[in-house]
């Protein structure tokens, strides 16, 4: 007994050189340290710049308005973003003097029937954007209804008075009886965004883990490795060394991101309270994101972080097995790419099926996909932010460890042999054979 303790931890040992050989290698790199500062602050550019834009953009167009019919004369109203001057100028001569000014277009209003207006027209020297022609339909489609109310004798604020708007709040109920509220649309959002993290990350470290086993066997460094350790040794200090660069990654991106955010809050907050005073739509957007941070209160922010955590690293092991194994097994990416597609099939198939889950989280197909091991990475994280039973999670993380296990033993098995074979045409069937040699 004393023996075989002694021996677990010399195999112990050197499974841990390995790893901190592949942590230290990889995290020392400039395309990672690139990759780790980049990516945040690609994150935050998404979040301020559009933000920064819509607070800072000055809109500074203008257009000129021939209303033939004479109804139109209230309707365009300059403001800070556009201006509007009315002219009386024959349409032929207008159109030959917008050429040759500053003006950006010209609003054609024909004299029209209430009942069939058409004939209208917005001339310019390029196209419009899309926002500024809904902006004008809308201004115009608004008066003329307003002109059809008051034509047939209604009152249009009696007949808006009877429309209805229905906020829905959705609540969820516990066994103590407490309440919560809820919002499907947060747990959608964190779903999606929690499953597409887990799918790009499996397929870039474990990519990185079968590019990294095929260099080291085009180079025959593996060889000289080899005459210390055993293959499945070198195959686990591998892929749980690539874990922990991914991990490691992860959690810089997490802390670099929320450090950039909160600089950018503060930076931003004295010119949005300076706009919101200005802006009810600022206000109503604040009421908003005021709303979304109150409805993921009722998500369990903690078992959706804790949760991530685990299958992000029990996904990877799963797949990054599986990847080193195809490592070994070929000379080149190209030789690979034969055996990518099954490997690669249940993480595309459970991507693609995140619609059919969020139709119904609840529902048999939803349940064993997140139950299945190649599968309950990606559909799981899907699930758990719209509720998901105890014993549920628990069997789904029980069987991803039995998955993990699984492929390991069937990618250590190919592994020990395919590493050290040069030059060998492989397809299914040997690697087949592979499997079935003894030690």
């Amino acid at each position: 007994m004393k023996f075989s303790f002694q021996k677990y931890l010399q195999v112990m040992n050197k499974v841990s050189l390995i790893i901190f050989r592949e942590y230290l290698t990889r995290v020392k790199k400039k395309s990672f340290i690139i990759a780790t500062f980049l990516g945040p602050i690609l994150m935050g550019a998404v979040m301020f710049l559009p933000t920064y834009f819509a607070l800072n953009t000055q809109g500074n167009q203008s257009f000129q308005v021939i209303d033939e019919s004479g109804l139109m004369g209230a309707v365009f109203v300059s403001d800070d973003e556009v201006s509007y001057e009315y002219i009386s100028t024959n349409l032929d001569v207008a159109k030959s003097d917008l050429l040759e000014s500053d003006v950006d277009g010209l609003i054609y209003i024909p004299d029209f029937e209430l009942n069939e207006p058409q004939g209208f027209a917005l001339y310019g020297a390029s196209n419009q954007s899309i926002s500024t022609l809904s902006s004008i339909e809308n201004t115009l489609e608004l008066h003329i209804e307003s002109l059809r109310l008051l034509a047939s004798g209604l009152d249009k604020e009696v007949i808006d008075s009877f429309e209805a708007h229905i906020d829905l709040n959705t609540i969820n109920l516990s066994n103590s009886g407490g309440e919560q509220e809820s919002s499907s649309g947060a747990a959608t959002i964190i779903g999606y965004i929690a499953s597409f993290m887990i799918y790009m990350f499996v397929f870039i470290y474990g990519a990185m883990c079968m590019r990294g086993v095929i260099e080291e066997k085009s180079s025959r460094i593996v060889e000289i490795v080899l005459s210390s350790v055993k293959p499945f040794e070198l195959m686990m200090g591998k892929v749980i060394g690539i874990a922990m660069v991914g991990l490691t990654q992860f959690v810089l991106w997490i802390l670099l991101t929320a450090g950039i955010s909160m600089l950018i809050s503060v930076f931003m907050s004295p010119e949005a309270l300076e706009m919101g005073a200005a802006n009810s739509e600022m206000s109503s957007e604040a009421d908003m994101m005021a709303t979304a941070l109150s409805a993921l209160g009722g998500i369990n922010m903690t078992l959706v972080l804790s949760a991530f955590l685990f299958y992000f690293i029990g996904g990877y092991l799963l797949y990054g097995a599986l990847f080193a194994a195809i490592g070994s097994a070929s000379d080149s990416d190209a030789d690979a790419q034969q055996f990518m597609v099954p490997v690669t099939a249940p993480l595309i198939i459970s991507i693609i099926s995140l619609s059919l889950v969020l139709q119904d989280p609840h529902g048999s197909v939803s349940f064993w996909m997140s139950i299945i091991p190649f599968t309950s990475p990606i559909i799981m994280m899907m699930r758990i932010p719209f509720g998901v039973a105890p014993w549920e999670l628990i069997l789904s993380m029980f069987m991803l460890i039995l998955g993990f296990l699984f492929t390991l033993w069937i990618a250590g098995r190919i592994y020990r042999v395919g590493i050290l074979m040069h030059g060998t045409k492989v397809n299914w069937k040997i690697l087949a054979k592979w499997f079935m040699t003894s030690d």
